[in-house]
């Protein structure tokens, strides 16, 4: 996942490519990333999007990074199809 913070709203922008073929799901986050306001943001997001509690969203690694990996709990197939549902005509092409 790679997160821009301070970005105005927050919002799922769908899927980029980097430069080294690897592809993130970019989010836009309107919160500061101070204090972790903006990984909280991102979680309570994500939470939403996907249709699980905010405790089943957990960053598993990249705290203070832009590029993030996050732990989510629940039912693999619900978890599949939701996140379909959020990527489907949102694919982004350039660089992350």
């Amino acid at each position: 996942m790679r997160a821009t913070p301070k970005a105005g709203r927050d919002a799922i922008e769908g899927i980029v490519t980097g430069d080294d073929g690897r592809q993130w799901l970019a989010v836009r986050l309107a919160a500061a990333p101070s204090e972790g306001a903006a990984n909280d943001a991102l979680v309570r997001l994500l939470a939403k999007a996907l249709g699980v509690a905010k405790r089943d969203v957990a960053l598993a690694n990249g705290t203070a990074s832009r590029l993030k990996r996050l732990r989510i709990t629940g039912d693999p197939a619900t978890l599949g199809s939701a996140l379909d549902k959020i990527i489907r005509d949102r694919i982004i092409r350039g660089k992350a």
